[in-house]
């Protein structure tokens, strides 16, 4: 039984496969066309997937689309009519991508992926937040779990609660466009000066340098939280459903003090404040609707799964973990619309078709989230010779890499399939040693070219997890934060500093906060990925080398990409950024590339030209 299955048309585009109940493929489309957070047709994800399986159009079953679109008619007429004769903007913002496109996906799927008349695949569609929650309960490890799924909108709906038992799947409760506690977050985010979808990370990233001064505000004038959990929104302050910006700009600057931050300007104390309070409020948004879902409906069940774009706040995440709700938490790490694709695939498979499902109660299926293309040693070897660029093969890569690492090299590491979802885990990540307390504005600044205050993730050895972080559970795929445990930390007073630094963050950032400083955010927490080396045994060992000859079971982690560019693909997409940034080091599989030793680059200068910089 092949199912394939698409998300697209509206951001991160990604394609599925899933034989006999197996995920054997998925990618995001971004990956492949280099334009981040790509929203076209996953043709070249698609075309991926099957060349993974070796299969042809003609073998597919079903193909799954993500996203009933006229569910998304329905909201968008309904809107329409609600506004009235304010309606113009919307309709310039909405009526081209929802009847050009969106209605006709059947169509554009048998003219993308090429069906011909005999092909025999059936075409089907699932609404969007069931797609999230399959997603998050399907490859779990859970028999039986409470499922919630956060996110912008989704045809109507913007939050929901279900539950999961066995291969059944059902969605109990939700809230309703416009009210979106995703949107929210959204909305501040650019009121910040960041971009949405792209910024949120860095929003989340400032949000403890702040103080949440502005809750009160958010309360008592944007957003009203009742004790379940559920909520209104004040919809004076946005105009999203107006097809507008994302926010009343006019009507903000009157409750936080001025209006929107311009992109690139400084950040003041301001923006650290707001984003402060408003990843306060999200948190006690999440950890009230857990609570909820918990007495309503999860009765016996220790078990949460969580989708949809809100699921990435690692933060919050990290604190529902810690309040004991629910003992466990599994979290899919594609949890934005990129994994709508997935799970799409597997509610046909396990819901609609009635398939058994089979779980151990430890391990998922999600296969360490290395779900996408992987080159040969063969493959690289010929790359580097077509070009002439000079390498060494390396007996031992990890050990070679743990040298460097231990010499304070920063080394862009290409090995194994690249991973499905927004984190690099191991297999397309950039590694830098933890130690020193000038690395993370170092990478920030000359490798990552963004922001000197965005945080770094910590990849740490599962067994030592514990000695280094307030946790003592599986973390595979850094999607939740815990401190670093107090032994290994420094006084540092946050306010204090920052008053000192007269706006400029690097003194702040360059603060020495522990013994691994560059992966301890200023709150003293870390975005935490531990490694057991199921999945990616070459990672395992260059962390257990570098512990060997430094003591340390921990090395930074980022994803290998520059600022406004998707995470590398081809050996190609590595060696491009390779040498467009200041990194030291390129591994691409067991062949080692010295940044001295490769010839002129030709277009160093103009990399930027090529991506929008937010």
């Amino acid at each position: 039984m092949i199912i394939l299955g698409i998300s697209g048309l509206y951001h991160d585009s990604a394609a599925a496969l899933v034989v006999d109940g197996e995920i054997i493929a998925a990618a995001q489309e971004e990956r492949f066309t280099r334009k981040k957070h790509d929203p076209s047709f996953p043709t070249c994800a698609a075309k991926y997937c099957l060349d993974e399986a070796r299969i042809a159009p003609t073998d597919i079953d079903y193909i799954v689309f993500y996203d009933n679109p006229f569910l998304t008619l329905d909201r968008y007429m309904k809107n329409l009519l609600a506004l009235g004769e304010k309606s113009e903007d919307l309709i310039c913002a909405g009526f081209h991508p929802l009847f050009s496109k969106r209605l006709w996906i059947h169509n554009l799927v048998v003219q993308e992926i090429g069906l011909p008349p005999e092909a025999k695949a059936k075409f089907l569609v699932t609404k969007h937040h069931i797609s999230h929650a399959a997603s998050a309960f399907y490859p779990s490890p859970f028999a039986e779990s409470v499922v919630i799924t956060l996110d912008g909108v989704g045809e109507w709906t913007t939050l929901s609660i279900g539950i999961g038992k066995g291969n059944h799947l059902e969605l109990k409760e939700e809230i309703r466009y416009p009210h979106s506690i995703g949107l929210l977050y959204s909305a501040f985010t650019y009121f910040c000066g960041f971009k949405v979808n792209s910024g949120d990370y860095k929003f989340m990233g400032l949000a403890p340098y702040g103080q949440p001064k502005y809750c009160n505000v958010l309360k008592e004038n944007i957003i009203d939280i009742k004790e379940d959990g559920s909520f209104a929104l004040n919809l004076e302050y946005f105009d999203y459903q107006k097809g507008r910006t994302m926010i009343n700009e006019a009507k903000l600057s009157e409750l936080f003090d001025g209006g929107r931050r311009m992109p690139e300007s400084v950040i003041t104390q301001r923006e650290m404040d707001i984003a402060a309070s408003v990843q306060l409020v999200t948190e006690e948004v999440i950890l009230k609707i857990a609570r909820h879902a918990k007495e309503a409906y999860g009765q016996g069940l220790d078990s949460l799964v969580m989708a949809g774009g809100v699921a990435l706040n690692c933060v919050a995440n990290g604190k529902l973990l810690k309040s004991g709700i629910f003992k466990n938490i599994w979290i899919q790490p594609a949890a934005g619309d990129a994994g709508g694709a997935l799970g799409a695939a597997l509610y046909v498979y396990y819901e609609m078709l009635g398939r058994e499902r089979h779980v151990d109660g430890r391990h998922d299926s999600q296969k360490g989230s290395y779900l996408g293309p992987q080159y040969s040693g063969e493959e690289i070897k010929s790359f580097c010779g077509t070009h002439a660029y000079p390498y060494h093969e390396a007996k031992d890569i990890a050990e070679t890499a743990a040298s460097l690492l231990a010499e304070e090299k920063v080394v862009g590491l290409f090995c194994g399939r690249m991973e499905f979802g927004p984190r690099a885990l191991g297999g397309r990540s950039i590694l830098a040693d933890p130690r020193s307390e000038y690395m993370q504005s170092r990478l920030n600044l000359k490798i990552k070219y963004r922001e000197s205050f965005r945080p770094f993730a910590p990849s740490v050895l599962r067994e030592d997890v514990s000695n280094y972080f307030e946790l003592d559970q599986d973390s595979p795929y850094m999607l939740l934060c815990a401190n670093v445990d107090a032994g290994h930390c420094v006084d540092f007073d946050l306010q204090s500093c920052l008053a000192k630094s007269d706006g400029d963050m690097l003194p702040v950032v360059n603060m020495k906060r522990s013994d691994i400083p560059a992966v301890t955010h200023v709150d003293y927490s870390a975005r935490i990925q531990t490694v057991d080396g199921s999945y990616n045994s070459i990672y395992y060992d260059i962390i257990r080398d570098f512990k060997e000859k430094t003591g340390c079971p921990v090395i930074i982690n980022t994803s290998f990409n520059v600022r406004g560019e998707p995470i590398v693909c081809t050996p190609e997409d590595a060696y491009r950024c390779f040498m467009r940034t200041e990194m030291d080091v390129l591994i691409l599989e067991n062949l080692v590339l010295y940044k001295e030793e490769q010839p002129e680059f030709c277009d160093v200068d103009d990399w930027r030209n090529e991506y929008e910089l937010d």
